[in-house]
Formats: structure tokens, C-alpha cells, sequence
């Protein structure tokens, strides 16, 4: 088996959110709002209340005057009132800024909503007006903040494209073009490289994507993504990044104050998905590869025999949060090396047993092809991936761009 030079595990909290990922992708967009929503709440306190540290979760519905009590699950440790006043703090805070959770963990003067049981507390709007929806969740010791704001965040982007309006979302034809025209056809010439490129969506419309920016003659840009999920809100949020990435690249070559700025973008859309990892890179002539990896699953630089070094630094994913702040990495491709990135669908392709490829399993797959050319290196790893899971259809959109130095 081949080492990887200076691992680093998966961000956890792309870990995480695949699991509320799951719950989002099980919910049926055809129930009526209110069954949605209480089925949502009771999935994820069963499922995550260990993970968030969740005493108990409570759904209240926008009624003329008030918010009304519809569901409650688990034990808040108290009576809970049938309404609520929307002036009652923190429900006031929740319908200014969306997201709310208490200022300190176990502060006993901190803000609580009028009836309910006073306790460290964090909420979500979902919907608009007059068709508001507030998710309470009672939080037990040892929660922490960072994991919360991020799955609140998650969960109001998901269940608000879930309760938007069909005529909003358009069709899958129209998203199915609009995806196909960001992508290109094939990679553009970069003396001394070698680049080849391949998505297979799972659907007809997909949520994987790659692209390249060329400067002039001496640096051209790489990226490669993840829209969580696949179908028709995955392919509306690839368009938003894909064009907020072109448009802050040719505008600002500061690539983390970028990824700061499209990230902010996303997380104000009202068509947002989950989350989208996002790694981008960019070449210069003599192999120099300045990157930003938005948790994505890492690139990896093939050197020689015995090493292969991963691309992790940069910061959390795309999206659930309104602020995010993004580091650089530096690397370098010498001469005889390859450089390959994947999505999601090619490391986690399961076989008859549902075992995982892996990353070793990709590691295994290009050692035994590197002298192919780039374009060979693709064909060779989709269908060896292809094999690995038995033939069946793809699980999730899969995407390699390969890139080799001459």
C-alpha cells in the first residue's frame, strides 16, 4: 500500500453533514409542509441528538398572531408553552437574524423564550412569511457552538428549497442545459501539461463540476466540486459557484479573499443546496500549484514511487455558514508527476459487500496506470471504478481531471 505523505483526516464536519445530508435526501418534497418539517425533526433528533447534543426539538408554526406549538420530541425538561409571542426573545432574534443560539452555553441570564424551560437553546426560521416555520432545540451539556451554526444553517438552506415553489425551481431540461453549457467540452492546451477531464452525474442533471481558467501562457486555473446531493438543486447551486468562481478569479486573484466572498454569495441563496466543496488551484509553468481546498476530498500530487502527497488546506465547505474564512496551500508539481482529483462518487463507490473503494483503492488504481496519458488515466479510473461496484449504476455523481507534467 502506498503512504500518504502527511495525512490529514477528512473535515468532520463534511462527516457530519453528509449524515444530515441523508435525512435531507430522504424527506419526500411532496408532503404538505407542516408533515415535512415534523418528520425532518424527528429523523435528525433520533439521529444526531448524541452528535448535537440534543435534549429535545420543537416545531412552531407562524399564525396571525403568534407562533403555535405543532410538534415536540424528546424530553425539554419542562412544560413548553401551546404558543409563543413573536416579540418573546430569543424568538425575536430568530426571526431578524434566521439562526439563533444562546450567547453562552450555560449562561443562567441568557435571553429565553417566555414558557419554555430555561436552557441553553438554538433555533432556525425555515420558510416566509406569512408561512414561518421555528425549529427549538433544547441543548444538553457538552454542545458545541460551531457544529450547531453549521447543521442550522444546513437545514434551513435544504428544507427552504423544499418548501419554495415549483414554478421557482423550473425544470430539469432547462437546469440539465444550463449545467452542460458551464462545462467544457475538454481542457484547454497548457504547455508542458497534459490535462483530461470526465463527470458522469447520477441523474440527469448532476451536482458534480470542474473547469478551467487560462491566464495568458503562464498559469491556468484548476477546479473540481461537489454540490451535496445530486438532481436539480445540486445543478442550481454548481451554475451560482461555477460563475461566482470565474467572475472573482478574473476580478480578484486573492483566491482565499474569493472563496470568502462566493461563500457568503451561496449562503445568501435562496436556491442553495447543503453545502459545496470546492478545491481550486492555480499552475504555473515551472509546476508551482497555489490552492484553496473548501472540503473537498483532497487532490493528490503522485511523486515518484513511494509518495503521494494530499491537498487539504483551505478551510470548511461552501454555504451553511454566513462567514468563512479560507487559507492557501502551496505545492509543486515536478516534472514526470501527476496531479489527480475526484469527487465523492469515485472514493465512495461501494461494492456487492458495500465496502468503500477508498482512497487507497484510487491510490491502487492510478499506480498501476500512471505511464497512461491523462485522457487514458480517466478513462482507466472510471472504469475500473465502474467494475469495482459491480457494474451497477452510479450511487453519486462521480468527476476526475487528471493532470500530468511532461
Amino acid at each position: 500500500m502506498t503512504p500518504i505523505e502527511s495525512p490529514s483526516p477528512r473535515l468532520e464536519a463534511k462527516l457530519l453533514y453528509r449524515r444530515l445530508d441523508a435525512l435531507f435526501s430522504a424527506l419526500d418534497p411532496q408532503r404538505p409542509p407542516r408533515a415535512l418539517l415534523e418528520s425532518f425533526l424527528e429523523e435528525l433528533y433520533h439521529t444526531l441528538r448524541e452528535d448535537l447534543r440534543l435534549r429535545a426539538g420543537l416545531i412552531f408554526a407562524e399564525r396571525r398572531d403568534s407562533f403555535e406549538l405543532l410538534k415536540t420530541v424528546g424530553d425539554p425538561g419542562g412544560p413548553v408553552p401551546d404558543e409563543i409571542d413573536p416579540q418573546a426573545a430569543p424568538l425575536l432574534n430568530v426571526l431578524r437574524h434566521h439562526v439563533y443560539l444562546s450567547p453562552h452555553p450555560d449562561a443562567p441570564d441568557a435571553p429565553h423564550t417566555v414558557g419554555l424551560p430555561r436552557a441553553a437553546t438554538a433555533a432556525v426560521l425555515i420558510g416566509r412569511r406569512p408561512k414561518r416555520y421555528v425549529i427549538f432545540f433544547i441543548l444538553d451539556h457538552g454542545w458545541l457552538r460551531e457544529e450547531l451554526d453549521f447543521a442550522l444553517n444546513t437545514a434551513r438552506a435544504a428544507l427552504g428549497s423544499r418548501l419554495l415553489d415549483e414554478r421557482v425551481i423550473g425544470s430539469f431540461r432547462e437546469a440539465a442545459e444550463i449545467q452542460q453549457s458551464l462545462l467544457l467540452d475538454e481542457p484547454p492546451d497548457f504547455a508542458g501539461f497534459d490535462l483530461a477531464c470526465r463527470t458522469q452525474p447520477a441523474e440527469e442533471v448532476g451536482g458534480d463540476f470542474y473547469d478551467f481558467l487560462p491566464f495568458g501562457d503562464s498559469m491556468i486555473g484548476v477546479a473540481i466540486g461537489d454540490a451535496s446531493g445530486h438532481g436539480l438543486t445540486a445543478a442550481l447551486q454548481v451554475r451560482d459557484v461555477v460563475t461566482g468562481l470565474r467572475m472573482g478569479i478574473e476580478k480578484d486573484l486573492k483566491v482565499a479573499h474569493v472563496f470568502s466572498k462566493l461563500n457568503r454569495v451561496i449562503h445568501r441563496s435562496n436556491l442553495s443546496s447543503r453545502f459545496v466543496s470546492v478545491f481550486y488551484g492555480e499552475l504555473e509553468a515551472d509546476g508551482t500549484l497555489v490552492y484553496v481546498n473548501a472540503g473537498h476530498q483532497p487532490p493528490l500530487i503522485f511523486c515518484g514511487k513511494n509518495r503521494v502527497v494530499p491537498l487539504d488546506v483551505g478551510g470548511t465547505v461552501i454555504g451553511p455558514l454566513p462567514e468563512a474564512e479560507f487559507r492557501r496551500g502551496i505545492a509543486r508539481i515536478k516534472k514526470g508527476e501527476t496531479l489527480v482529483l475526484c469527487t465523492d462518487g469515485i472514493v465512495e463507490r461501494r461494492d456487492k459487500k458495500g465496502e468503500f473503494l477508498g482512497e487507497d483503492g484510487l491510490i491502487r488504481i492510478v499506480r498501476e496506470n500512471e505511464s497512461l496519458s491523462a485522457e487514458a488515466l480517466v478513462d482507466r479510473i472510471f472504469s475500473a471504478t465502474q467494475a469495482f461496484g459491480d457494474g451497477r449504476l452510479w450511487d453519486d455523481d462521480a468527476t476526475v481531471v487528471v493532470v500530468k507534467r511532461a
